[in-house]
């Protein structure tokens, strides 16, 4: 599709280096700052698709924008500025290699699991006799191994990650501290807007001083999964499927294809009118959970909107 940015290739003052994510591509400048580009890239299963979808990279950086604004009293972030609609500008941190995913809903990979037979996910016992999407006593954390790009992120238990030090346990203890107190406030902002956050994963790292803050995105319908609250309870005693508010369609819509990026399996062709289906789903996602009226930018020549937007706010 014209008219999307999935490849970026910036050359800003002071640029270090350039790590390319599945979605968003980040600028390493001098002064400990980084420039992080939302792009249009969709990734399910692991797996970029070919094709971007028009203003997905606007959406996810404007909704973890505002989501990072109402936490930000109870856990510090790295985020400085959005200069541009795809742009996010913060302090340089060393990242935790571990993802926090907290689930208060028994949905998505822990369904899987659990229809597997399995009742421990990550060292955590799971109780017998939930259905899916049944709500769990308690949320539980989750964590998986931050994967580099091509492989699999991989569950992981909090014994497993102190035993090999991949975090210390005081560090865990405040990233344990810190996905709870998010969750509740993101569970809080979701039901204002008539919905379950489900589960959702949260990033971590440490600044040059030290500091645990928040990083990548937040409670964007990348990372994290919402239900629409009304008609939830009947859906659950009907043994209905629930409606659901994340890109869980567009999984659906690649395993229906025959695809879940297990090897050999063909990546299915998108259509420019699916891929028009998918960009009005993510417009409906962020009009849902921010409770505000979507505005496209320009994206007649995205480049060098960002370009001029990134280099005037870096005078």
């Amino acid at each position: 599709m014209k008219n999307t940015i999935t490849k970026t290739n910036f050359n800003f003052p002071g640029q270090e280096a350039v790590y390319k994510g599945k979605v968003r591509d980040v600028y390493s400048l001098q002064n400990n700052k980084l420039v992080i580009v939302a792009t249009d890239r969709l990734s399910a299963f692991d797996v970029v698709m070919p094709k971007g979808i028009p203003y997905k990279g606007q959406i996810l950086n404007q909704i973890a924008t505002k989501m990072m604004k109402d936490t930000e009293d109870l856990v510090p972030n790295w985020l400085e500025a959005t200069p541009d609609p795809n742009v996010a500008i913060g302090e340089k941190c060393e990242p935790f290699k571990v993802e926090m995913v907290i689930r208060g809903y028994m949905a998505g990979h822990a369904a899987r699991e659990y229809k597997s037979g399995k009742r421990e996910l990550c060292g955590v016992a799971l109780p017998e006799d939930m259905k899916e999407n049944d709500k769990f006593p308690e949320p539980i954390i989750t964590p998986a191994t931050k994967a580099e790009q091509g492989d699999h992120d991989e569950d992981i238990s909090k014994e497993e990650i102190l035993n090999r030090g991949i975090v210390s346990a005081e560090d865990y203890a405040v990233l344990e501290d810190f996905t709870r107190k998010l969750f509740q406030r993101g569970t809080e902002i979701a039901a204002k807007r008539g919905l379950i956050l489900v589960d959702t994963k949260y990033e971590f790292g440490k600044t040059s001083e030290g500091k645990i803050v928040l990083i990548d995105e937040i409670h964007t319908p990348d990372s994290s999964r919402y239900f629409y609250a009304d008609g939830y309870e009947e859906r659950q005693k009907n043994g209905q499927p629930q409606k659901q508010l994340s890109k869980e369609f567009v999984r659906q819509w690649l395993i229906e294809q025959g695809f879940q990026g297990k090897e050999g399996q063909q990546l299915p062709e998108m259509s420019d009118s699916y891929i028009t289906t998918v960009s009005e789903r993510y417009i409906e996602l962020f009009e849902n959970i921010t409770g505000e009226k979507f505005v496209k930018s320009d994206i007649s020549d995205i480049e060098a909107r960002i370009e001029k937007n990134v280099l005037d706010y870096l005078k």
